[in-house]
This record gives C-alpha cells, structure tokens and sequence, in this order.
C-alpha cells in the first residue's frame, strides 16, 4: 500500500522543493500539495507553474495523488452569499484543473459547513439548506471532474454537517455520481463515531484516506496527536480497510503543524504509517 504526505502538515506557504524531498527522505511514494490564497498553489497559479510542480516531484521519484484545499473555509461551497457560493465553485474547479495537470486522480472538498470556528468570519447556515446547497454544487461539478478524470472526494471536517457515516453514504448516493465520493479522515471521526464504522459503512464510496490520530484527554483542535498516541482504534481501522478492499493511498495529516521544525512530523509519523500498512496488509490474510 502506498503511503502518502499531505501538505496540510506544513504552513500554506511552504518551499515546496524543501517539502518535497523532506517527503522523499522520510520514505513517502507521493505528495498531497493544497491549493490556498497564497504560496505554491491558488486559484491563479499559471499551469506552467503547475506543470513544472508535477516534473519537480517526477524528478525526485514522487506521485502526486491528490488535492488539497485549504480556502474552502473562507469561501463556504453553502453560503448564504450567491457571491460566495460561486467563489467557492470556482475554487474546486481550480482544484480539478490543478489535480488533471499534476497527475492527481483526486480533490479533497470540504462539502460546505453549518458552523465552524475556522473562519475569519464564520457563517450559520441552516442544515437542510446546507445539505440541499452541497447537493447541487457537488452534481454541478462531477461532470467536470468526470471529463478531467479526477473524483471529487468530500472529508469529514468539523463543520457540524453530514455528522454520520449512514448519512454522509445517503448524500453521496443522492447525487448518484461515480465521480464523487468521500475522503475519509480517520481521526477526524473520532469525535462523533467510530473510524472503522465509517470506512465499513462507505466502503467503495471512499476515493483516499487520510490518516492522524485524535486525543480525547486533550482538548479542541490540539487533540490531534502523533499516530497510536490517540484514541483512533488503528487495528480495527486496519481490518475495516482491509474488509472494503480498498488498496489506493494511505496519506498523513498532520494538522495542526509542529510548532517548529515540522518536517519531523514526516520522519516521527513514518513507522506508525508502517505499522498501519502492515496492519492492512495482515488483515488482508
């Protein structure tokens, strides 16, 4: 199973090369860049820019499977704003655009949010109008994503929206397209379920998964810790991965970023991703 770096773990603005063979020393087969406002990768990143990223991780012997975001949270997919609701259309299309010139076969989108406290300015929009909003903007999109060849992949983030995995697997088959389906956060689940429950339940709807771990004696977004140094049963995460048959990457996350030196996350969350692979891999029988 191949393994996988996702530059959520590092600032917005990272030196990509320096991220990059960070993330070829440490032992990783790809790279998750993240399209933002500003650094390496925005909506107005010239596709000479974006190709020459894709030639700078061939060259060091990485894929790139997939794409981040990071200003969905800004520019909220299910605002009340019309103005805001195509700002963040236009966003995932970059996404798309980016992901078929960098080699990518997938976006992660946040699907919208009801609340949150990431915002600068964060909205209150109320959940069936949200998950109607979500709906439409998604169907919109899959067609563009089909003709690129790069699946939509929605993720469990703490938007107080699509809160079960019964729920989020009716919301992906409402919209009835192969193109869209889930980027599953493990550790992100934690707070509301079970993260062997949602990958059992989603099972092929899931397009890639994100792997970090979540502390319930800590508190808020802090949580978030070292692999095996949470709450996220990984044995059983492992044996549910296994059960679905998915083989596609295994990519870390960690987020929020060291406070220094944070390309050791990369080379300290290296043997915990073996582990989890091996894992898969014993499950597999």
């Amino acid at each position: 199973m191949k393994q996988g770096i996702s530059l959520f773990s590092f600032a917005e603005d990272v030196d990509l090369k320096w991220a990059f063979e960070h993330a070829k020393k440490a032992g990783y087969d790809g790279v998750e860049p993240v399209l933002g406002e500003g650094g390496y990768l925005t909506p107005e990143t010239p596709e000479r820019e974006i190709l020459a990223m894709r030639r700078m991780a061939e060259d060091m012997g990485l894929a790139i499977p997939s794409v981040g975001v990071w200003s969905l949270w800004e520019n909220n997919l299910v605002s009340d704003s019309e103005a805001t609701r195509r700002r963040a259309l236009g966003i995932v299309q970059k996404q798309i655009e980016a992901a078929h010139l960098l080699g990518a076969d997938t976006i992660l989108v946040v699907p919208g949010y009801v609340g949150c406290e990431f915002a600068s300015k964060p909205e209150k929009i109320r959940y069936d109008v949200a998950y109607a909003r979500s709906q439409e903007a998604l169907a919109r999109l899959a067609p563009e994503a089909a003709a690129a060849g790069v699946a939509i992949g929605i993720e469990n983030v703490w938007n107080r929206f699509l809160l079960s995995p019964v729920e989020t697997a009716r919301f992906l088959d409402e919209i009835g397209s192969p193109w869209v389906g889930m980027y599953l956060d493990v550790g992100n689940t934690v707070y509301i379920g079970y993260p062997e429950q949602w990958v059992e339940i989603l099972g092929k709807r899931i397009k890639k998964l994100h792997m970090c771990d979540y502390r319930f004696d800590q508190a808020g977004i802090g949580a978030f810790v070292d692999l095996f140094a949470g709450d996220v049963d990984f044995e059983a995460v492992a044996r549910a991965v296994a059960a679905i048959g998915y083989d596609d990457y295994i990519t870390l996350e960690m987020l929020p970023n060291y406070k220094s030196c944070p390309e050791l996350s990369l080379y300290s969350n290296k043997h915990g991703m073996d582990r989890i692979a091996r894992l898969i891999a014993e499950a597999r029988g």
